[in-house]
């Protein structure tokens, strides 16, 4: 705008953006977003195993949160209709904040009756849903309404919030449950939806409110083609992808390996939570200060680079007899450099996400971002396995190399911001929409089919490993994943069928990006 006064910067930056409503209004709104994940993460399944639930039980009921990985499939119903009140994004993160209102006071009401565990599962996926759902509106609210400037500072703040509430709503609501009831606790926390329906009213509009969508079909498709057609496109998602891959190796097993170190359930438990809980609260605040200060570019290669060299403090653990102050000086580093990477790194979405379609965009980012921690398990515990806990731990430490080399494509050394500015190109040669089509369904077919293998050598490897050793064998695994004998086999199977169904939306949004499709 002309005559606008320069964005604050340094010192009066952060000052500002922590004087500002809009900060404010988001990390409030980002409290309401970690309650209802902490609920179904962590209390449910402690309250369902704690009464004598099955095990096997617990574990469907732990699918509740399967909304919160594909909330990316409904994000662009958001992005196209607006609600009749309070616009496009705070009007429907009060839709949500209702909806989890009364689904959690249902749980509230069925709480006294425990011989019902498929029911409470029913409420938790309702929950979950209604969650995911208010994610993908706060997620697009904060990229709507803050500033440049307050970007950081608001990251910190968000991140620390979130946990915060997280943590409420998980670990102390078990506690409080055993010191009163549970029926008494979850009335509670649905309260605070309540609370936080009004809090979201008063929020403040975007300054500049982006236009709607015109058709659905635009806000399921745009949103992939506009990312896909910056130049260095797959260089920044691959950054995405790999930015945290450090961090996710350390945090992958890491009670498990405390276990095997000899460390106690206290050590594991109470003490170590208590440490990381508050080392990434202070670490996402830092970071999301130290990011206003320096610069988004200069923030990420000092927080990817520290967030690689702390695991060396797990070597040191691996290497020593149980020592609690030496384990909780490791952890509590790793996980302040986790939390200050996530402050740096949450500003960067924020500036990739455009304003139009920043419910599909950012939903599908953050989905990437997850997309490690998802499938770090099995793959970390194979390696874990092959070399031990010494060498995985300096593997961790290397897997923070490709982050940074790709970082340097879009943010050298030293740059204080990103260029992500390059505009929408498309290709010279075009492609017909049934070339578009038949390259997509042969993309996903592949990955499908990759994928299945990949989850087979994982199940023959597995096999390798039993006592007593069985051979290397592909064809068992290929026979369970096909014979659906538990609920677990579906599942696996959906999940296979997804991936392929990503990854042929992705090619095609890329072909599309790259050259122009004529009018049918």
């Amino acid at each position: 705008m002309t005559g606008a006064s320069p964005p604050a910067k340094g010192l009066r930056a952060i000052v500002l953006a922590m004087r500002s409503w809009r900060t404010a209004s988001v990390a409030v709104m980002s409290f309401a977003s970690g309650l209802p994940l902490g609920l179904v993460y962590v209390a449910i399944p402690d309250w369902m195993r704690s009464i004598g639930v099955d095990l096997k039980v617990v574990g469907l009921i732990t699918l509740a949160q399967a909304p919160w990985s594909f909330k990316v499939l409904w994000a662009p119903l958001l992005d196209r209709y607006v609600p009749p009140f309070l616009g496009r994004r705070r009007g429907w993160a009060a839709i949500a904040q209702v909806g989890l209102f009364a689904t959690t006071l249902a749980l509230a009401g069925v709480a006294r009756h425990p011989d019902a565990p498929f029911v409470i599962g029913a409420l938790a996926l309702a929950i979950a849903f209604a969650a995911a759902t208010q994610d993908i509106a706060v997620d697009a609210y904060a990229v709507d309404v803050l500033r440049p400037e307050e970007q950081g500072v608001a990251a910190g703040f968000r991140t620390a919030s979130y946990f915060m509430a997280m943590r409420l709503a998980g670990a102390f609501a078990i506690t409080f449950a055993a010191w009163t009831s549970w029926p008494l606790v979850l009335v509670v926390i649905a309260v605070l939806f309540l609370v936080l329906i009004v809090a979201t009213s008063f929020a403040p509009k975007p300054e500049e409110p982006a236009a709607p969508p015109r058709t659905l079909r635009e806000a399921v498709w745009q949103p992939f083609v506009g990312f896909l057609s910056r130049p260095l496109a797959l260089q920044i998602l691959g950054f995405v992808l790999c930015y945290k891959l450090s961090d996710v190796m350390a945090n992958a097993l890491l009670r498990p390996f405390l276990h095997d170190m000899g460390y106690n359930e206290i050590d594991r438990g109470v003490v170590l939570g208590l440490v990381t809980w508050a080392s990434t609260a202070v670490g996402a605040l830092f970071g999301g200060v130290l990011t206003t200060a320096v610069g988004v570019g200069r923030a990420l290669w000092i927080f990817g680079i520290i967030q690689s060299l702390v695991n060396i403090g797990y070597v040191a653990v691996a290497m020593s007899a149980p020592n609690r102050i030496l384990m909780l000086s490791a952890t509590g580093l790793e996980t302040l450099a986790s939390g200050m990477g996530t402050g740096a790194f949450s500003v960067l979405l924020l500036r990739l996400t455009s304003k139009r379609f920043s419910a599909t965009q950012y939903s599908l980012m953050s989905s990437l971002f997850a997309l490690p921690r998802i499938i770090s398990g099995p793959i970390c515990g194979i390696v874990v396995d092959a070399v031990g806990w010494v060498a995985y731990f300096w593997l961790s430490v290397a897997a923070g190399i490709p982050g940074l080399l790709l970082l340097r494509r879009f943010a050298p050394l030293g740059g204080a911001e990103p260029d992500l500015q390059a505009e929408a190109r498309g290709g010279a040669e075009p492609i017909t929409t049934r070339a578009l089509t038949f390259a997509g369904v042969g993309a996903g077919v592949a990955v499908f089919l990759g994928a299945t293998l990949m989850t087979a050598v994982l199940g023959a490897l597995k096999g390798m490993r039993a006592t007593p050793p069985l051979p290397f064998d592909l064809a068992r695994p290929l026979l369970d994943l096909v014979s659906l004998d538990s609920p677990g086999d579906v599942v696996r199977l959906a999940g296979l069928f997804s991936v392929g169904a990503i990854g042929g939306l992705f090619t095609a949004a890329v072909l599309a990006a790259k050259r122009t499709v004529p009018a049918s």
